[in-house]
């Protein structure tokens, strides 16, 4: 079950089947496909992802799922891949709260979220070694890009997982916070971004998405930035920003 709530500007999507470890089925998917549709287009300024439970989302809801008949690309070019991509491009900045396991399609929604704070004990990794499958959803780029390859090979071949600890110490997220204390960090996050100027977050989330792509090199990206602060400069933020400043104020930001 997936659950949306908004409150002052900012999204709370919940993954919420804890008898089975948030693992996602397709009818899961199209319902959390859904909720972003539904938060962005009700123009949310941030919105935060969370898991119910003891286990943020533990991949892909295999009971019951014949081998011989899987629709394998069906499953995840035609459900998996369109909501990461709608997931990445969120116009807003997205933070994600994870305690227990991240695997799969669970990690590859914490790929797809801008900012991660997970629990210290959390459970990170590839566990496809014991199913006879490949690691998917984003999981190859994140462990290679930040481990790099003979880490990334280890933990697939092995099937071990690390700890959010470990995970956040490799680059792979942003915090790792106590169990207890992640839902809480993620959400002052979110609260205090939705205050924020969210076109000058959307503007850094862009390059960003473009460095990590490989579609930006250090000087396209100085040019990026350098429109950006153009295109900025005309909104009402940029300009209550310089008011703010000048009269050693705090800015009150609108999103526009």
């Amino acid at each position: 079950m997936i659950e949306l709530g908004i409150q002052d500007d900012v999204a709370h999507v919940t993954l919420n089947a804890p008898e089975r470890l948030n693992a996602l089925g397709p009818d899961d998917l199209r319902a959390l496909d859904a909720a972003y549709a539904e938060a962005e287009a009700a123009g949310v300024r941030a919105l935060v992802l969370r898991g119910e439970g003891r286990s943020f989302c533990a991949g892909r809801d295999i009971a019951g799922v014949d081998p011989a008949t899987d629709d394998v690309a069906g499953y995840l070019d035609g459900l998996v891949t369109p909501l990461l991509r709608r997931m990445s491009a969120f116009p807003a900045p997205t933070f994600a709260a994870a305690r227990g396991a991240a695997l799969g399609v669970g990690l590859g929604l914490l790929v797809a979220t801008d900012v991660v704070y997970v629990a210290e004990d959390a459970k990170i990794g590839s566990p496809f070694a014991a199913l006879g499958a490949a690691l998917d959803s984003g999981g190859h780029w994140l462990l290679v890009s930040r481990l790099g390859p003979h880490r990334a090979l280890d933990l697939i071949y092995s099937g071990k997982l690390i700890s959010g600890a470990e995970a956040v110490a490799g680059g792979l997220f942003s915090r790792a916070l106590p169990a207890d204390e992640v839902d809480a960090a993620a959400d002052e996050a979110a609260a205090a971004a939705a205050r924020g100027a969210t076109q000058a977050f959307l503007a850094s989330k862009r390059i960003v998405a473009g460095l990590r792509d490989g579609s930006l090199d250090l000087w396209s990206s100085v040019a990026a930035e350098t429109q950006a602060q153009t295109t900025l400069r005309d909104t009402q933020d940029y300009h209550e920003g310089f008011a703010a400043f000048q009269q050693k104020r705090r800015p009150v930001f609108r999103g526009r």
